[in-house]
């Protein structure tokens, strides 16, 4: 199930390569989503491949703890804001690791009230 369902095999494998090890990528400030509702056990490589579907995957992450143990959410940075609107619509509700995870727009802290 899953990231199967939505993935066809000829589809290039864009933003590959484009983390690097921990503390060397960061979030560039573009359009992004955060993702709800994740599996513990979903690395940042299995969300983007998932979220690859909808568009240009720039960065990826999931949240921990202070322990290093997910949070079961995450950050996914687009190359266009076209790119996160297809991931709420296409993607929010779907399923990742047997769960119904979550999709919408991230606010950034600076925009929060």
């Amino acid at each position: 199930g899953g990231v199967d369902e939505l993935q066809s095999d000829d589809e290039p494998a864009t933003g590959a390569g484009n983390r690097r090890g921990k503390g060397g990528a960061r979030f560039a400030g573009g359009p992004r989503v955060y993702v709800g509702s994740l599996d513990f056990k979903t690395s940042w490589q299995n969300l983007k491949d998932h979220m690859r579907y909808v568009g240009d995957v720039k960065f990826c992450d999931i949240m921990k703890d202070k322990q290093g143990k997910s949070k079961g959410c995450g950050l996914v940075e687009f190359a266009t804001d076209e790119e996160v609107e297809r991931a709420i619509l296409l993607l929010n509700n779907s399923q990742l690791h047997g769960r119904s995870i979550h999709v919408r727009r991230d606010v950034p802290a600076r925009d929060r009230v």
